[in-house]
């Protein structure tokens, strides 16, 4: 679900997610440009973005189609983040627990997360299934330096937590237990995209096989981010 510009650049990317077998939601916005992200690599593989989000902007409440009873929704907290789609994203939010659906979130990033306000951004998520910070953000939505007690605090208000460690791989969190894997072996040209690879392994394996054990389901994460990474582009 989203909204794209009435521009080459939003045509040919629904044009891809279609022919990858994605059921698209989308909005067009007259006069608006798709979002764009440049994404500037270093030697090593690290990354900085540059964002433009365009016509993500004016997501509306109306833009979420009902939720059907069994299905789940993964909320990418840059929807929260801004003004503008923020309804939409709690609206969302709203419409799928009302439906009985699971629901992941991406906290997304700590300086507009800060901005938001954590106390606030904790009580309009509270609803939520799985949490998928990384590091930084469990840190920063505890006040807790040591990232296991992060993740045993967010596990206190969300039934799993699994949080990404980069190159010291990931762990999860639920209720009173705790398990964290080692990241995949891997050549790091460019860590673009790896936290989502990391979320899409991990959300296909939980949804796929419900009572998966936690350290199966962070290795499916781990093997699709040590994929991503090891080539260029976020693809």
């Amino acid at each position: 679900m989203g909204c794209i510009g009435d521009d080459a650049a939003g045509t040919g990317l629904a044009a891809e997610l279609a022919a990858s077998g994605v059921d698209l939601h989308l909005r067009t916005v007259p006069g608006a440009a798709t979002g764009t992200i440049v994404s500037l690599v270093e030697p090593g593989g690290q990354r900085s973005m540059l964002a433009d989000r365009g016509a993500n902007l004016q997501l509306r409440a109306d833009d979420v189609p009902p939720f059907l009873p069994g299905t789940h929704l993964h909320l990418s907290g840059y929807t929260l983040l801004d003004p503008g789609p923020r309804t939409a994203g709690l609206a969302a939010l709203e419409s799928a627990v009302a439906a009985g659906c699971s629901v992941s979130l991406d906290p997304a990033s700590t300086g507009p997360l800060t901005h938001y306000g954590v106390d606030r951004w904790l009580e309009d998520t509270a609803a939520a299934t799985l949490l998928l910070p990384n590091a930084d953000e469990a840190r920063l939505l505890t006040g807790c330096s040591d990232v296991a007690d992060a993740a045993r605090a967010l596990a206190a208000r969300h039934r799993i937590v699994a949080v990404s460690l980069g190159a010291d791989g990931a762990l999860w969190a639920s209720g009173e237990g705790l398990v964290q894997r080692p990241a995949h072996p891997t050549e790091v040209v460019d860590t673009t995209g790896a936290g989502d690879a990391f979320s899409a392994g991990l959300l296909a394996a939980w949804l796929g096989s419900p009572g998966i054990d936690p350290a199966d389901a962070l290795d499916a994460g781990l093997a699709r981010a040590a994929d991503v990474v090891r080539r260029p582009g976020a693809r």
